[in-house]
């Protein structure tokens, strides 16, 4: 069984330890001198990007006057976070934004992704990752390319997982990413079939926005990924959040009035897709017209 609990526990923790400072009216910038660490130091805590020492859990706490219980919680919680997953171990291979994402993926119950440009990590053939990653990053050694493409396959094991059960996955492409292949013919048409193959197992739910339908709701915000969270059996539910990233970062959103704005661009999307017969329709029409090119 994989690791999977690393990321949501670090979350969590951050989360309250940013309520803690604001709810004491305490900037970053004056916890971070009073405490003599630097201010992004302060920031990586709060929105989990890395593991927090119990110690500096308790340290933060007492600076903002937590009470005594609430420290014995935020060291217990601080423990947790220090367990590793299994895309630590691929270093560079995966920047430090990126393995914040593999965690909170490899907890979700949901996955709801809307791709304009290209087909999503988890849905990739290897042919299609290869020349995605060759054609974004071609000054990057062979060995390099396979580790981020390896990376890009072990993720796709989550579909499959059965301890704890594999997550709900709901894809919208956009038509273009069926009709642009990333170099040629052969390897798109390949990727379509195993879209059509895919879009078949029963935890995948995968759904076209054809060009002729038009813009949907909140269009500008581009591509972006949602993650829902366990929400029974747990103290404090983890907020569903909202992931977008580009080649130099990434953006994490969970405030309520955020979240609503992307809820209301997937409501857009699921009126103006296709159903997913007539989704998988479409791919193998596509497909057929890629082979019959080859």
């Amino acid at each position: 069984m994989e690791e999977t609990g690393s990321t949501v526990p670090r979350r969590q923790l951050g989360r309250y330890l940013r309520d803690l400072r604001e709810h004491a009216h305490v900037t970053v910038v004056a916890a971070a001198r009073e405490l003599e660490w630097s201010a992004p130091r302060i920031w990586r805590y709060e929105t989990g990007q890395v593991p927090i020492h119990p110690n500096d859990a308790e340290a933060m706490c007492r600076l903002y006057g937590a009470s005594a219980e609430t420290i014995r919680t935020m060291r217990k919680l601080a423990r947790e976070t220090k367990a590793r997953g299994w895309w630590h171990s691929y270093g560079e291979a995966i920047k430090e934004w990126f393995k914040l994402y593999i965690g909170l993926e490899s907890s979700a119950t949901r996955i709801r992704t809307y791709e304009p440009n290209v087909v999503p990590g988890l849905l990739q053939t290897l042919d299609y990752a290869r020349s995605i990653v060759a054609m974004d990053q071609p000054q990057m050694s062979e060995a390099d390319r396979e580790a981020k493409v390896e990376v890009r396959v072990r993720r796709q094991g989550l579909l499959a997982r059965v301890v704890p059960p594999a997550p709900l996955l709901e894809v919208m492409l956009n038509e273009a990413v069926l009709r642009r292949p990333p170099r040629n013919r052969v390897t798109m048409a390949r990727q379509l079939d195993h879209l059509v193959s895919a879009s078949r197992r029963h935890n995948v739910r995968l759904r076209v926005l054809p060009l002729a339908a038009g813009l949907h709701r909140w269009a500008v915000a581009g591509g972006f990924t949602m993650l829902d969270f366990p929400q029974e059996n747990v103290r404090e539910p983890e907020p569903t959040t909202i992931y977008m990233d580009g080649p130099c970062g990434a953006i994490y959103l969970d405030k309520p009035h955020e979240i609503e704005v992307y809820e209301d661009a997937w409501r857009s999307l699921s009126e103006l897709a296709l159903d997913e017969d007539g989704s998988r329709e479409l791919i193998t029409a596509i497909a057929k017209e890629m082979h019959g090119a080859e």
